[in-house]
């Protein structure tokens, strides 16, 4: 199998990591804004997933001078690994899939600050003890209270943003009391162009609203803000479960049995999060949540709406957990969660992608310019502590 040994191979692992793990919910959310339903778009993007798992067992895992390898180790006596590395892939794939809820009623980007900061103060906490203070605390600590300083104004943003959207919409009634005549009146003062509203007006948010799966308005952003502290808590697990799946810090398998290489452990850590995502969304079908209609297999099967996309997305995801691990292995899981500050690239495809954040108030563009120089000094800070796992 092939092996990272080198602290500049760690941080190319965790830097492309961060690239792919802040892109993918963005396709997610667009293929939400354009009407797919959540459940058809993650029951796709949980196959390609799995597949990029495979594939990085078969490739990475056979090759190479260290032993042993992905297929030796499948049939040998260390369940008690393969339990904690299907507990990480469980844990993260319910994070994941209460994300794909929260984006639609508070944003992408104050989606991924409370989550990345939640995952950031509890998981590399866990993982630098884990790690047996592998990396630097007087370095790896100040990076993480950077992210709580991040958290911080991304709640503001949040508040911000929504005080500027609430004063965009006050004048028009709920989407589903407005009349046509009103819609058309409200729009004609600049607010559409050649039949398309610009972005960051309100027509353009009631365009959006009408478009998309989960219908928000008016309803709180409590739900939403519960749905993301929930998956926070999720994801600051995963990564603590991974690493006692392939260090055994607390001595689970029998003298002699080799630790489970980082492609075994993602192989399994894939396997429990695509099973878990079966069950839980061929249910979400037939019995959705938060007002979405009902579905079923067959119709899942013949909405090929967005569905390379979802692909995409699934490919995305299963690449950057496994740079992510591949990084942690060598240089220290706590280095590793660097790449949580999703954010970083989240917020440039909220803003290119959705118009998020257009013609919103001075105030809200101070935080938001604050909130990603935090996450830049966090993950530079987070990645200077890498040590070296002897």
């Amino acid at each position: 199998m092939y092996m990272i040994e080198s602290k500049g191979g760690a941080i190319t692992c965790m830097l492309l990591a961060l690239l792919f793990l802040g892109t993918w919910p963005a396709i997610m959310t667009l293929t939400e804004r354009r009407g797919r339903l959540p459940q058809h778009t993650y029951l796709d993007y949980t196959l390609t997933n799995l597949l990029a798992a495979v594939i990085i067992a078969l490739t990475l895992g056979e090759i190479g001078p260290s032993r042993p390898n992905f297929i030796t180790q499948l049939s040998q006596d260390n369940w008690q690994s393969v339990m904690f590395a299907m507990a990480g892939g469980i844990v993260l794939s319910l994070g994941n899939l209460a994300t794909q809820y929260a984006w639609a009623y508070v944003g992408l980007s104050v989606t991924e600050v409370i989550t990345a900061s939640i995952t950031v103060v509890i998981g590399t906490t866990l993982n630098y003890f884990l790690d047996d203070r592998i990396n630097r605390a007087e370095v790896l600590f100040p990076g993480v209270a950077c992210f709580l300083i991040a958290v911080c104004f991304g709640s503001a943003v949040h508040k911000s943003n929504a005080a500027d959207n609430k004063s965009k919409l006050q004048d028009f009634k709920s989407l589903e009391t407005a009349s046509s005549f009103e819609m058309e009146n409200k729009s004609s003062d600049n607010e559409l162009s050649k039949g398309k509203a610009k972005e960051g007006t309100a027509a353009f948010l009631i365009e959006i609203e009408k478009q998309r799966a989960i219908k928000v308005f008016g309803k709180s952003t409590i739900i939403g803000l519960a749905i993301t502290f929930f998956a926070g808590i999720c994801f600051s697990m995963f990564s603590p479960a991974f690493n006692l799946a392939t260090n055994d810090q607390w001595h689970t398998l029998k003298h002699g049995v080799p630790k489970l290489s980082v492609y075994t452990a993602f192989f399994y850590f894939s396997v429990s999060a695509f099973v878990i995502a079966l069950i839980l969304n061929i249910r979400f079908l037939y019995w959705p949540i938060l007002g979405l209609p009902k579905s079923s297999f067959k119709a899942y099967l013949n909405d090929w709406n967005g569905r390379g996309w979802s692909f995409l997305a699934g490919f995305l995801c299963g690449f950057g957990n496994g740079l992510q691990f591949m990084g942690g292995q060598a240089a220290g899981y706590a280095a590793a969660d660097a790449v949580q500050a999703l954010p970083l690239v989240s917020t440039f495809w909220g803003i290119l992608l959705f118009g998020e954040y257009r013609r919103s108030s001075r105030r809200t563009y101070t935080l938001l310019i604050c909130m990603l120089l935090m996450f830049i000094v966090a993950v530079a800070v987070l990645m200077a502590s890498s040590g070296h796992r002897k």
